[in-house]
């Protein structure tokens, strides 16, 4: 009878505050969108550029990265968690086995030899819904723990393709730089012998001698960064130098990725797809079923054991065998006095909801304003370059022309200097914004999930995140 009302009981659950809640996300993008907001695959986005290099070093970044690796851990502990946490709802079975032997002072009271093996289950029946809440917060913390090993993924693969086009950058600007000192050594080989014929005052001579110099001072230091930048990739990637340094001396590559990135009209479309807003999604749920479960903690629990045994008493050159079982106890607990112990786990809970709203929201708004950064400086970017490669062609026309004039003795080394300056800014300013376009690609590319898809996120991450 008990049992029965017990069972009848089940569905008296608690329920916390709403697991899901509004995301407040705008209607709309304010930013024009690449392609007219063709949506492409962006999982396999790296593999799309042309570049196979790029793609080899952020798949070894991954496999290399401590980030992804803890993300990992912290799916694996997610994923126990839940099972334990599932376990909770089911009886539990022990089997034991004793033996006792025991002797009787009197003797008409012979020693004898008792020897039992039973199976023991006990069951704390959910009424109140307490463990079904830790079961279902330990679920939605288990499935944003899913996406979170992919978010870490995306990090670790963004933050290789900005190391690598930053050291494919600096490349192209040694490359300048080289040329722009060997310009100025010639110019000042050129002034030299002119000083020493009499046609050049010796301060111009100075003059073309500290443009050498200084022409060879920003060579070294672009030569330095390269350097640094490709130890800063050996770090990322855990690819032998020699052997990375091999590979890009294979061949040069662009400075922006070969094929964009589509973003859905609707932000809600393209907030989908994030994960870190899944994930913080899925932290609101189990807050609210946290919540549900210290609710119940205030109301009665039954709990129900039993025993199945087979014994054998020994006594006296005889044995006895025997079947044993127990029902019970049927044990009822009810909260009575814990000096505001548990409503103060209920508050606790409530207020770690309303902090997990609160994030969740937040992170809404930050997944909106990188989207909207990204797409905002792609725009600027595509109407800089336009300028930016207009103006390189005039000052490289503006240097030749006032190279030509120096040599043929119609122009000054001042004149000379200046058109170069000028021509050296434009080079280094067109490099720069080619590579501040690769880097708003690659931040489109985080900004919309990197490819994650919340609908079949679960098989993609169990299948990758057991092969580290």
């Amino acid at each position: 009878m008990t049992l029965a009302v017990a069972l009848a009981l089940g569905g008296c659950a608690l329920s916390g505050p709403p697991p899901v809640v509004e995301s407040k996300e705008p209607a709309q993008w304010h930013a024009p969108l690449p392609h007219g907001g063709t949506v492409t695959q962006l999982s396999g986005w790296w593999r799309g550029q042309g570049d196979p290099l790029l793609a080899e070093l952020v798949e070894a970044a991954q496999v290399a990265s401590p980030t992804v690796a803890a993300a990992r851990s912290r799916l694996a502990q997610a994923r126990e968690q839940r099972v334990a946490a599932g376990a909770a709802l089911a009886p539990t079975v022990d089997a034991a086995l004793t033996s006792t032997r025991a002797s009787q002072q009197s003797a008409a009271m012979p020693t004898n030899t008792t020897s039992q093996g039973y199976l023991q289950a006990s069951w704390e029946i959910d009424i109140f819904g307490a463990n079904r809440a830790v079961r279902d917060a330990a679920q939605a913390r288990y499935e944003g723990a899913q996406a979170g090993w992919h978010d870490a993924r995306v990090s670790v693969a963004a933050d290789t393709a900005n190391t690598y086009y930053q050291l494919r950058a600096c490349e192209r600007l040694l490359d300048v730089a080289r040329q722009d000192a060997a310009s100025r050594a010639d110019t000042a080989r050129l002034t030299e012998l002119t000083a020493q014929a009499g046609f050049e005052a010796p301060a111009s001579l100075a003059l073309a001698r500290a443009s050498a110099a200084d022409g060879a001072n920003r060579e070294i230091a672009q030569r330095a960064q390269c350097e640094v930048d490709v130890k800063t990739l050996v770090a990322l990637t855990a690819v032998p130098e020699p052997e990375l340094r091999s590979r890009l001396a294979a061949g040069a590559a662009d400075l922006s990725p070969a094929q964009g990135i589509g973003i859905d009209a609707l932000p809600a479309q393209t907030l989908a797809q994030r994960p870190d807003v899944f994930n913080a999604e899925r932290e609101v749920a189990a807050a609210s079923f946290e919540v549900a479960g210290a609710r119940a903690q205030r109301y009665p629990r039954l709990g129900i054991s039993g025993a199945i045994g087979r014994g054998q008493i020994r006594a006296a050159g005889e044995s006895v065998t025997a079947n044993t079982w127990t029902i019970g106890p049927v044990q009822v607990t009810l909260p009575i006095f814990d000096a505001g112990r548990r409503r103060a786990a209920v508050a606790a809970a409530q207020e770690r909801y309303e902090a997990a709203v609160t994030s969740y929201r937040g992170s809404v708004r930050q997944a909106v304003s990188e989207v909207e950064q990204a797409l905002v400086n792609l725009q600027g970017t595509d109407l800089r370059a336009v300028q930016a490669q207009a103006a390189l062609e005039g000052y490289r026309a503006s240097f030749t022309a006032a190279e030509d004039l120096y040599r043929n003795g119609m122009g000054s080394l001042l004149q000379l200097e200046d058109a170069r300056r000028t021509r050296l800014a434009a080079e280094n300013a067109m490099i720069a914004v080619q590579r501040e376009r690769s880097a708003a690609w690659i931040a489109l590319y985080r900004a919309a999930g990197g490819g994650w898809n919340r609908d079949n996120s679960n098989a993609s991450v169990m299948t990758n995140a057991s092969n580290p």
